[in-house]
Formats: structure tokens, sequence, C-alpha cells
């Protein structure tokens, strides 16, 4: 038996959720009462936690709805960015997280300031925010956007009431919080995924069989174009642009870097590391896959009504097609997505905010009680800055067209800063402003539509995913060549 739409049953399952989350969380304040159990949870979350909480963070709403949609459109050419994950794991295990272990307390732009001095601190600093607070938004936005869809409530009452309740257990709970809710909402995403897909073949009239060849005949589980053109989103773009995203990732933001940091132990990190990159193939595998087999069930079952739009097939078929009760399960496994990112952010860039600038420049000497009231204060203000700039997305149909411009340009010279940092071990700090500088000129001219020099316009020739691997190997060239003449001369 179907519904075609949520009944009262599916509402109250929702609620219970939000709440219970809400509720698990805030019960961590306990544990939060000074800086080392509210930015690290007390060095004492085993390894597996770590891990599932990192696959938590790695999803979201977004993926929970565009995998699908992707798949459902076209065919499985995303995928091969969760097929990057082994090589970025495998760097990061190896060197990475010894070295964060070795040279840092509690975040990553610590050891930016050890090889190149303030500067470079304050420069990751102030680009990690504004990237958290812009992911903050982005994602309570879309997460709100498909939850009015499912539930017919205004989007504005959602984003409010997800983003106050997201602030105050993340508030309360700190990090211990978002570790222990995200291994819960990780455990229902998965479950709510594996249910639909279930239902999906279970409904076919051929069952598995049926969506294998239809899948197979419409080339729908292709991984992209093969040849090495890069101005396309062919195979090999993807892997690039993977490599170095998740790279970037585990190499300086601060909410891996703050989840190894919180281990007991390296080894327990690096199991963490494994688990969580590892388990996310299969997961967005599920995810792709049920975008597939609704294109087949669909295609066999005609639906009235069916939206046009292929991000939003999932939720139709969520509430038209699913069991009472499942349907509710299934809208908290996208509360589940959002919620875990949401918080995810807020206590890294709160972190950031009050070790990096506060006890840097304005407090050096804040006692332990002084700083964690000062961290509480700050997740409280990111999160109703994020929260607000999710409102202002409702009538900017450009936003988000808008914000990876602006997200590009900003966390641009990110890896690559990194990595001049880690690789080039005698580069002066003058040499790594001014590739930083070049890396972020060129990312900045990449993203505008076209400049114009000498009567001519100049474009960027390649696939926009390749902007920010472009930049990430200008830095390290600029840099390299800087190192070298210096020596040089």
């Amino acid at each position: 038996m179907t519904t075609s739409g949520v009944s009262m049953i599916d509402y109250s399952i929702i609620v219970i959720y939000i709440l219970g989350t809400t509720g698990f969380g805030a019960w961590f304040v306990k544990r939060s009462r000074n800086m080392q159990g509210f930015t690290l949870a007390g060095n004492i979350i085993p390894g597996w936690a770590i891990g599932l909480s990192l696959l938590a963070t790695y999803l979201s709403s977004i993926s929970f709805l565009a995998n699908p949609g992707k798949s459902y459109a076209a065919d499985w050419r995303p995928f091969v960015f969760s097929l990057t994950l082994p090589i970025a794991v495998w760097i990061a295990a190896r060197w990475f997280i010894p070295h964060y272990r070795n040279t840092v307390k509690t975040t990553a732009y610590e050891y930016l300031e050890q090889r190149f001095g303030l500067w470079a601190r304050l420069y990751m600093g102030t680009a990690y925010i504004l990237l958290q607070i812009g992911r903050f938004a982005v994602v309570l936005y879309l997460t709100a956007l498909a939850l009015a869809a499912l539930l017919n409530i205004e989007i504005t009452t959602l984003i409010l009431v997800l983003g106050a309740l997201t602030i105050l257990y993340t508030l309360l709970g700190g990090f211990a919080a978002v570790i222990w809710t995200d291994v819960v909402q990780s455990i229902v995403l998965f479950f709510g995924g594996l249910l639909c897909l279930y239902l999906l073949i279970q409904q076919m009239p051929g069952g598995w069989a049926q969506l294998s060849a239809t899948a197979a005949s419409e080339n729908k589980f292709s991984l992209g174009e093969m040849d090495l053109n890069f101005a396309i989103q062919g195979f090999w773009v993807i892997l690039i642009f993977g490599i170095v995203e998740n790279l970037k990732n585990f190499s300086v933001d601060q909410n891996y870097i703050q989840r190894f940091l919180s281990a007991p132990s390296e080894r327990e990190a690096r199991k963490s590391l494994w688990l969580g990159g590892l388990l996310y193939i299969p997961v967005s595998a599920l995810f792709f896959m049920i975008g597939t087999a609704l294109f087949v069930y669909y295609l066999n079952i005609p639906a009235e009504n069916l939206p046009a739009k292929a991000d939003q097939v999932f939720p139709y078929f969520i509430v038209h097609e699913l069991p009472v009760g499942l349907v509710g399960l299934v809208i908290a496994g996208v509360l589940a997505a959002g919620m875990s990112t949401l918080d995810s952010s807020l206590n890294s860039s709160a972190t950031v905010w009050t070790i990096d600038f506060y006890q840097r420049l304005l407090n050096a000497n804040a006692s332990d009680e002084r700083q964690v009231r000062v961290i509480r204060i700050t997740t409280a203000v990111i999160g109703v800055i994020a929260t607000l700039a999710s409102l202002v997305m409702i009538n900017a149909k450009t936003a988000l067209d808008v914000w990876w411009k602006i997200s590009a340009i900003f966390g641009g010279g990110m890896l690559g800063l990194f990595l001049i940092a880690f690789m080039y071990k005698k580069l002066q700090s003058w040499q790594a402003q001014i590739a930083t500088v070049v890396g972020v000129i060129f990312v900045a001219w990449a993203t505008s539509s076209k400049v114009w020099f000498a009567g001519a316009a100049w474009e960027f020739p390649l696939h926009t995913m390749m902007i920010g691997v472009c930049g990430t190997f200008i830095i390290m060239l600029a840099g390299g060549m800087l190192g070298w003449f210096g020596r040089r001369g």
C-alpha cells in the first residue's frame, strides 16, 4: 500500500527524529565544559565512530538528492569522484595524519604560521570560515528546499527551525555532539537509501534483471568519455578533480583535521580515515543506483505529473510511492544528510575563529573557561549569519552560481599553499606569498566568464572542474620556481 502524500505517522517520525537528534547532541554538554572537550571531544572517541562521522561529513542532503538526479538524467560519471578516495586516503594516512598530530594542537592553520608566518595562518583561517559560512548556507537552503517540496511547509520556516536546532545542539554539545549525532545520521541515511532501492527493485515487473538489462542498454552505467579531452566532463577530468579535491579535504579542511586530532592515537585516526573514506564508495554507489533504478522504473511504469527536473524525481518517488511510515524514515534521511554537514561546518569554523583569531590575536592568556564562552558565542554568531545567508538565497536565483565562484576564489589557494609548505622545506615566506597571489589571481580570472585583453576575449579553455586543479598546480609551480631562483641567487 502506498501513499500520495505525507501522513501524520510520517510527520510524527520526522518530528521525533529532529527532537531526538537535538536532544542527543545537547546531552553531551557535560563533555564540552573545557576547550579540549569542546574542540576535540576529549580525545576519547573511538576510530570507528570518527570514521562514520567522516562519512556523514562527506555526505549531505545535496548528495542524497542530487546524486540520484545525476544518474537518473545521465550516467554514473560523477561516481568517478568516489573512486579517487583510496588514492587520497592513502596519501593522507601516510603523510598528513602523522604530520598534523605531531605539529599542531587544534587547528590545521597553526602549521602554516610555523612555516610562513602569521599571514598564512590568517589567510587560511579567513578563507576557511567564509567557505564554511557559505557551505552551511547552501546546504541549509537546499535541505529546506527539498523538505518544503516533500512536506508542503514554507521554506522560510524550515530554514529558521533547522538552523536554530543545529546551532543549539552544536553550541551545547561541542565536538562530541557533532561526532555522535553524525554516527546516528550516517546510519539513518544509509538505511533510508537502502530501503528505497529495495522497494524500487521489488516494484519493477522484472526486478533486478530488468533494471540491469535496461540500464546497460541505455548506457546508464557509463563513467564518461575516456579520451583525453579536458574541456568536457569526462572520466579523466573527474578523476583528476577528485584526487585534488579529496587531498584538499584531508590536508586543509578543519572538518577533517579536527577529527584526525580528536582520535586517541595515530592508529585510530588512520583507521577512521580508511573506514570513512572507503565506506563512501558503496554509499555513493547506492544513491547513484537509486537514480538509475528511478529511470528504469518510470520508463516502465509511467507516472502522471512526473517532475521535469531530475533532482525532483527522487522526492516525488518518496512521497508518492513509499508506504506510510517509510516516507517519514526516508525524509529523516534527508534531514540526517543535511544536519551532519551543518554541525561540522559550525563547530569547525567556530574552532578556527577562537583558536586562530581570538586566542592568537586578541587574548593569548585567556582562561580555558573564557575560551569556552567565546567558542559558544562564536558558534551562535556564525550559525545566525549562515542561516540569514540561507534566507537570502530564497529570492536570489543565481545565488548558488555566485557563491561557487566566490568559494573557488577564496579556496583556490588553500591546497596549493599547504603543499608548498609541506613539500618545499626551504621556501621562504615572501616566496609563498607571491606564489599564493599568483594562484588566486589565476582562479579569479578562470572563474570569471570572460576577460578582455589587447582587444581579444580570453576564457579558461578547460572544463570548470579543472580551475581548482590548475590553480593548485600553478601555486606549486610558482613556489618551486621562486625557491629555485632564490637558491641560485
